[in-house]
């Protein structure tokens, strides 16, 4: 014997009604969780630009070491600016490049002295006693490149390039010049007298 189940016209319905309210929570709920992870996101932004805080990595707080490093970086480039000379050179003039590397030397010496004072001056702030120390040991590897370059002058029939070293992928000179910014040491940032 065979059983035969008839469906009536509401049962189709109901199905279809099933469907539709889910199709409508579902579009519903995915409308509401972007809105909100827009919020969100809009919410992170205005934190950040309005009110996170502002305070650089590398500041510290000691001003009157920050003033004495800055008076002893602006004799060094005093210095380094005395030995100016804007007359063209020959990069292929082997007596040209051992002048220049005669002024190099003059102006890496000066600016290793005023390195030299700084670093016999230690800060007076616990994070000033901490990033210190490192931004010299930045500072020695910049007068070593600048040494090394010297002596490729001396060497050269052909001004060489001056390649500077790299840590983590950053330029040496990159690193030095941000800490004396933002401690508000302009004249401590690396000169750039060798690029010319």
């Amino acid at each position: 014997m065979r059983c035969v189940i008839w469906r009536s016209a509401g049962d189709h319905e109901r199905t279809i009604l099933r469907h539709s309210i889910h199709f409508v929570f579902v579009k519903k709920f995915t409308r509401v969780l972007l809105t909100a992870i827009c919020v969100l996101i809009a919410g992170m932004w205005v934190y950040a630009y309005g009110f996170a805080p502002r305070e650089s990595f590398n500041k510290i707080y000691d001003t009157a070491w920050q003033a004495r490093s800055q008076a002893h970086c602006k004799k060094a480039e005093n210095i380094r600016f005395s030995f100016e000379d804007l007359t063209p050179m020959k990069a292929d003039d082997p007596l040209a490049l051992k002048a220049k590397a005669k002024v190099v030397k003059a102006a890496t010496d000066a600016l290793e002295n005023a390195i030299n004072l700084i670093a016999a001056d230690i800060p007076s702030d616990a994070k000033g006693k901490e990033l210190v120390p490192a931004w010299i040991k930045d500072y020695r590897l910049y007068i070593s490149d600048r040494r090394a370059f010297e002596v490729a002058l001396q060497n050269a029939e052909t001004r060489p390039f001056f390649a500077e070293s790299e840590i983590e992928g950053v330029p040496v000179s990159e690193r030095i010049s941000k800490f004396a910014r933002e401690n508000d040491m302009k004249t401590c940032q690396t000169p750039y007298d060798l690029s010319v």
